[in-house]
């Protein structure tokens, strides 16, 4: 006996959607505009955040091509036969799954839903090469060109909807935050403060969303010398007095990105660290200030770095100053056209989402040594912006004595 190499699995009865079918409608009827505007007849997505964005499904990889084919009459996700019925209950639209019977099941899949001889619109900043030629090869009459940018230029303005959902997924942070300054004391290793946070965070997502599935919410943690990079991993090194320490928290409900970062000390904070920390602060006032329609992310990049600049600071200021929020996570997704950066020259309008997170580091064995960062979220309106994070940040706050 051999199983087909693809078919349906319509397993139990659809699922309560994380967005009403007005809004997921809404989205995959303004990309079909974009579409016919590029002369594409079909899309075929295969990024975590495309296919999430469209279909509301959040898949699994684990080495496997998932995609989701929308062309202007219908949309059908393509998943694994090792996940059964799930993208199927989730999916806003249908589903195809592909077996492991035979190799390259799922270039099957692709196939049987893209006609010859069309214009397939992919995500060229996704597809890496070895997928290229396999997709040329299922699709050898077809034209492929890129939907990726066009895609990420819709993702970027949020409908009522998703502010909606990222405005409570901000909320959870803080929960996360707080539980973070429950755990912090001298000696505690990072991971238990990390794990206390997660737990937090995910016991207030179930509560708030619970018809969500659960996945991906994180914590990192970082004390002393881990906290000079933004993306550290959690470690088992202990808290000791005085350590310049970083909260990361990071609720995930959807697939939903949302963050609470803030510089706290141990017990007790020196001068030198101090000072640097309230400079730091100052450029993230500055800077939330600046976020307001028609200002462009490289004009807020610029303005801010004169304030590190005029404290001979600017040198060792380590990234961007923020990002867009949507359907993103450690592991997938950018919205590369909204970042806060001196090269990005996108400007801001009513239902972007961004970061204000500047963030210095300042080396090992120098005075005040240790990464500094806040990060609060903010929505933009018609007339400026509002921050929907609440957790305070700076010393009067966040000097720790547990």
């Amino acid at each position: 006996m051999e199983l087909p190499q693809i078919l349906q699995i319509p397993n139990g009865e659809k699922v309560r959607g994380t967005f009403s079918s007005e809004e997921m409608q809404s989205r995959l009827d303004r990309l079909r505009k974009v579409m016919a505007e590029h002369d594409i007849d079909v899309a075929l997505f295969t990024s975590h955040h495309n296919i999430n964005y469209y279909s509301d499904f959040l898949y699994c990889c684990f080495g496997r091509l998932y995609g989701l084919v929308v062309t202007h009459d219908n949309s059908t996700s393509i998943s694994a036969s090792i996940d059964g019925g799930q993208p199927w209950r989730r999916t806003y639209g249908d589903n195809i799954v592909y077996t492991d019977w035979h190799r390259d099941n799922d270039y099957v899949a692709v196939k049987s839903l893209v006609p010859d001889g069309v214009r397939v619109g992919i995500e060229f900043d996704h597809i890496n090469y070895e997928t290229l030629r396999k997709l040329q090869g299922a699709l050898p009459t077809a034209e492929l060109v890129d939907i990726g940018k066009p895609a990420m230029r819709q993702r970027m303005i949020k409908s009522a909807e998703e502010i909606a959902q990222i405005r409570e997924s901000a909320r959870i942070a803080d929960v996360g935050g707080e539980a973070c300054v429950e755990a912090i004391g001298v000696g505690v290793p990072e991971y238990e403060v990390a794990l206390h946070s997660t737990r937090a965070m995910v016991r207030e997502i179930a509560k708030t969303f619970p018809h969500a599935e659960l996945m991906d919410t994180w914590t990192w943690f970082q004390s002393g010398i881990n906290t000079d990079g933004a993306h550290n991993p959690v470690t088992s090194r202990r808290i000791e007095r005085g350590d310049i320490l970083s909260l990361n928290c990071f609720p995930m409900p959807a697939g939903y990105y949302t963050a609470l970062e803030r510089t706290l000390f141990a017990e007790e904070c020196s001068d030198v660290h101090r000072r640097l920390w309230e400079i730091n602060c100052q450029v993230h006032d500055a800077g939330k200030a600046l976020i307001r329609p028609g200002m462009r992310c490289c004009d807020i990049a610029n303005a801010l770095n004169t304030i590190y600049r005029e404290h001979h600071l600017l040198k060792y200021r380590a990234f961007g100053y923020g990002h867009s929020f949507g359907v993103l996570s450690h592991y997938y997704g950018r919205e590369a056209g909204l970042e806060l950066r001196e090269d990005i020259e996108t400007v801001l309008e009513p239902g972007m989402v961004v970061s204000m997170e500047p963030m210095i580091m300042i080396p090992e064995g120098q005075p005040g040594a240790g990464g500094y960062r806040e990060h609060d979220i903010l929505v933009v309106t018609e007339d400026g912006a509002e921050n929907i994070t609440g957790f305070p940040y700076g010393p009067e706050h966040n000097i720790i004595r547990n």
